[in-house]
């Protein structure tokens, strides 16, 4: 008799349907898994037969054969463990056979029998939704499976209390949908004083969703505004919500199997690699532009960054995801994040400072800001420079607005958003202004004569290229949302073309 057993193997956030399929012949002993598993695949043999021990059960000393079908589809991940366990007792009557092929099983064993959490339970559930199957996955992540909504979920502590369950001993209750705890203490924008243009690119910023570069001196407040930033957006819809989760899923970073409902806020080391930046690595992982996906990815010290890495960020930023492409792997990561990005003038940091002045300038900025390309550039909507802030500034009481308010206005203006983009159809359809583009841009962005003659002059003197020119566009209607208007008028047009300059050191 060969027993089934349905489990997943993950390709990016899908998953795809392996069968562990058991049996137990006669020849010389031994227990094999077949059907290109990897180390951990393949140690796999030897949790069970612990577990099994654990419980009093002893693997027969017979010829096991395990094959993962499909034979040819790379297996990686410990959560093969539970699907050969529950197969192998199938094989050997412990289990009903009939019952387990109607559930896909993933998780990891340990040696007392006990079942471990493992990655990619969200991603599972789904798929066994789409499946008309129930789920077996470890107690700690059936919250994370819940959210997949209408599926018989069996979130078992043990490999006994599973075996309990199906023999009709022991009732596993159906696991309750979890949601992450609001991080408390959360930084507000009543810590910084001064930087009001600072502070109103930020609002910006986070009503249309575009990306941010900050350029000052060293201690001017770049990363605490950036730092501010989540307190300001909103938060997470069911919808979205779903979708960052299953990403932090695949990676094994869903804490306790809750779901997130705050927008990611991922500010890697300028050390990153090109790998763990864009994504990739032995088993194509997300790297953390698409573990920032719907949120924030803060790079700091943008010219640290090695070029190559930076590089790697442009196509990404314009189509919303990240493509790894490897000789054994090609793998897309949902990547439709927010850039914001924060960097000195100089090497030294004090370009412009007349007390503490360059002395190479300005050859320093030069060399230092031609570490960012003209392409990467030309892909953030909004320069601004940060000052450094004035002892005098810092003497004044906190101000009166902060991120309560700011975030109500920002709060407004997507709401606008949604209702615009509403009527699109389901293929097409985007959430904030950063993402429109083509005939839809031209259609809610179009300025008032006024505005577009402004445009025109603009584009002329400053030679904006096509993407800065609809960039512009897209950064008006924001600040039109911001102020409730239906119109692009010319006010909104001069606030984003101010935004809109070159930062490159000229020559």
């Amino acid at each position: 008799m060969v027993a089934r057993v349905r489990t997943v193997a993950f390709l990016g956030i899908d998953a795809l349907d392996v069968e562990a399929q058991v049996t137990i012949t006669s020849g010389i002993v031994a227990f094999l898994v077949v059907g290109l598993p990897d180390k951990a695949v393949a140690e796999s043999r030897e949790r069970v037969r612990a577990a099994l021990a654990a419980m009093g059960l002893a693997v027969p000393a017979r010829r096991i054969i395990v094959n993962l079908a499909p034979a040819d589809l790379a297996k990686e991940g410990s959560h093969f463990d539970l699907p050969i366990a529950l197969g192998l007792l199938a094989a050997m009557d412990v289990l009903p056979a009939d019952e387990i092929e109607h559930y896909v099983a993933l998780g990891e064993l340990a040696l007392d029998g006990s079942i471990l959490p493992v990655a990619g339970v969200l991603p599972a559930a789904v798929g066994a939704l789409a499946q008309g199957r129930g789920l077996i996955c470890p107690a700690a992540s059936g919250g994370e499976a819940a959210w997949a909504g209408g599926l018989d979920i069996l979130a078992a502590p043990s490999l006994l209390a599973l075996i309990n369950h199906f023999k009709g001993t022991q009732l596993l209750s159906p696991p309750a949908p979890r949601v992450a705890a609001a991080r408390g203490n959360a930084l507000d924008l009543k810590d910084i004083k001064g930087q009001e243009t600072a502070k109103r690119a930020l609002e910006v910023a986070a009503a249309g969703g575009h990306n941010l570069l900050m350029v000052g001196p060293p201690g001017a407040g770049k990363s605490m505004l950036a730092a501010r930033l989540p307190g300001i957006l909103p938060p997470l819809d069911p919808s979205e919500a779903l979708e960052v989760s299953m990403i932090h899923s695949v990676a094994g970073l869903l804490r306790d199997g809750e779901l997130i409902r705050q927008r990611p806020f991922r500010d890697p080391h300028h050390s990153a690699s090109l790998a763990a930046l864009v994504g990739g690595g032995l088993r194509a992982k997300p790297g953390e532009l698409s573990l920032a996906h719907l949120g924030v990815l803060f790079l700091d010290e943008l010219p640290e960054f090695q070029r190559a890495t930076l590089e790697a960020l442009r196509q990404p930023m314009e189509s919303g995801r990240a493509v790894v492409a490897r000789a054994n792997a090609h793998v897309t990561y949902p990547a439709r994040v927010q850039v914001v990005a924060a960097m000195n003038p100089c090497r030294c940091g004090y370009l412009d400072d007349p007390a503490q002045g360059c002395g190479r300038a300005p050859k320093c900025a030069q060399d230092y800001q031609s570490k960012i390309s003209g392409p990467l550039f030309d892909r953030i909507d909004l320069h601004i420079d940060v000052p450094a802030v004035k002892a005098s500034d810092l003497s004044l009481p906190p101000p009166a607005e902060g991120s309560a308010e700011v975030a109500a206005r920002v709060a407004a203006a997507r709401a606008r958003q949604q209702a615009r983009f509403a009527r699109l159809p389901e293929d097409r359809r985007i959430r904030t202004n950063a993402e429109a583009d083509g005939s839809l841009l031209e259609e809610i962005a179009a300025p008032d004569p006024e505005g577009r003659k402004l445009l025109h002059d603009a584009a002329e003197r400053m030679r904006l290229s096509a993407r800065g020119y609809h960039r512009v566009l897209r950064v008006a209607r924001t600040l039109a949302d911001l102020d409730a208007s239906d119109t692009v008028r010319r006010l909104h047009i001069a606030e984003a073309v101010s935004y809109r300059r070159v930062v490159l050191a000229a020559g």
